[in-house]
């Protein structure tokens, strides 16, 4: 066997070890309904971020006991499926619509989606302090471990908005 067959095998099977490393993972999603008065998160679920976004919302995020009835979501969660759901659940749809297919946005819906994305922000804000003040940053194998991981993520955030609405209340 010459030198260079033996090179060849081997680079190869570094070529062979290198594609199956270079598989990309698709990360994983956390999905939060929280309180409107109080931001603190009421349910949560945690997917691969391959999972549709609007199949969750019929999986038990919705909670009848929440201060309002109102279910304020980006347009990944408006389906007709999604809206017959929360119409048969006694919901109030507040989700985005989406925009006309290569047309522009009409003028009504912009301005009813810019009113709805100042409630939906109080989510996105829940999502950015577990990303800035806790360093959330997922990075496991399973979705076992992410789901411990975001929930406890979770947890930490509902303790510490408790905390800063007692001192609020104290203040007061």
């Amino acid at each position: 066997m010459s030198p260079s067959v033996g090179l060849t095998a081997s680079m190869a099977s570094l070529s062979v070890m290198c594609t199956s490393l270079a598989i990309p993972f698709l990360g994983y999603k956390s999905h939060v309904s929280i309180d409107r008065k109080f931001r603190l998160i009421r349910k949560w679920k945690a997917t691969d971020a391959a999972a549709s976004d609007g199949a969750r919302l019929r999986e038990g995020l919705l909670d009848k006991t929440n201060t309002a009835s109102g279910v304020w979501a980006d347009t990944a969660y408006r389906s007709k499926a999604n809206e017959a759901f929360m119409d048969k659940e006694g919901f109030v749809s507040k989700v985005h619509r989406k925009k006309p297919h290569l047309k522009p946005m009409p003028r009504p819906i912009q301005r009813s989606n810019a009113g709805k994305s100042v409630i939906r922000s109080r989510v996105e804000h829940v999502f950015a302090d577990q990303k800035s003040q806790m360093g959330l940053f997922v990075r496991t194998v399973g979705i076992t471990r992410a789901t411990m991981r975001i929930g406890l993520a979770n947890i930490v955030y509902n303790m510490r908005r408790f905390l800063f609405l007692e001192r609020l209340n104290a203040a007061a």
